[in-house]
């Protein structure tokens, strides 16, 4: 399968936004998964997200942001059709290379207890399932609505 690793750029997002409709329990928010809200990752993080290009169709996507810190990958999905054919791990080894060469020492993202492949995915890449914290989240905005793909 031929596919290209590259960045993603702002007039990626119609594409990326589709792709993510397609993928089974995936969750979206209203405002920060808008065109606007995404548009703000990419220009706060700039170079840092990737996306997978096959036949001119993006099939795979990951959103980095980082705070000088640590980083956090958002949003990693590749279409289901082009699975099993290493593009998620491509994408991952590309940024964070990318996070390296900016001084960034360690990443962090979260995956749905019930994401059976993708917590398998991240374990068989080595990496750890934390069992010592828990996460929490603060709502700012209640027009920010979680929706999650059937």
């Amino acid at each position: 399968m031929n596919y290209q690793i590259r960045t993603m750029e702002e007039e990626d997002y119609d594409g990326v936004y589709k792709l993510w409709t397609t993928i089974h329990g995936f969750a979206m928010r209203s405002l920060d998964d808008s065109k606007d809200g995404v548009t703000r990752v990419l220009r706060r993080n700039p170079g840092l997200s990737v996306v997978a290009v096959s036949d001119g169709k993006i099939v795979g996507s990951i959103l980095v942001g980082h705070d000088g810190r640590r980083a956090c990958f958002y949003h990693v999905c590749v279409h289901e059709d082009y699975r099993k054919q290493g593009i998620g791990k491509a994408m991952a080894a590309e940024a964070m290379v990318r996070l390296k060469d900016e001084g960034i020492n360690k990443i962090q993202l979260v995956a749905f207890r019930e994401n059976q492949l993708g917590n398998s995915f991240w374990q068989a890449e080595q990496w750890d399932k934390r069992d010592d914290l828990n996460v929490y989240d603060f709502v700012l905005n209640d027009e920010n609505i979680t929706a999650f793909n059937k």
